[in-house]
């Protein structure tokens, strides 16, 4: 069956259409951040506070940690600050 878009969806898809290229991409950057944010402050409240750093690293687990590889990565990173080694 077909999707038929609503009013909402249809204007959405104007305003969309009428944008930039460059008012896309900082679009979808400003949602990429606010995602981000998001998932920060969930694993604060989950794990309470921690360095700037770490957070980074723990949100990106959580974001691409999906994939085995990239999780062995982020792992071992993480595993790095928290034992202080460097790079």
């Amino acid at each position: 069956m077909p999707h038929v878009m609503t009013i909402i969806e249809q204007r959405y898809q104007e305003a969309v259409d009428r944008l930039s290229a460059r008012e896309k991409i900082a679009q979808s950057f400003a949602m990429f951040e606010w995602a981000r944010g998001w998932i920060a402050r969930q694993i604060v409240e989950e794990r309470g506070a921690m360095g700037a750093e770490q957070l980074r690293w723990e949100v990106a687990l959580r974001v691409y940690g999906h994939d085995p590889g990239t999780r062995q990565l982020i792992e071992k990173h993480l595993d790095r600050l928290q034992h202080h080694v460097p790079s």
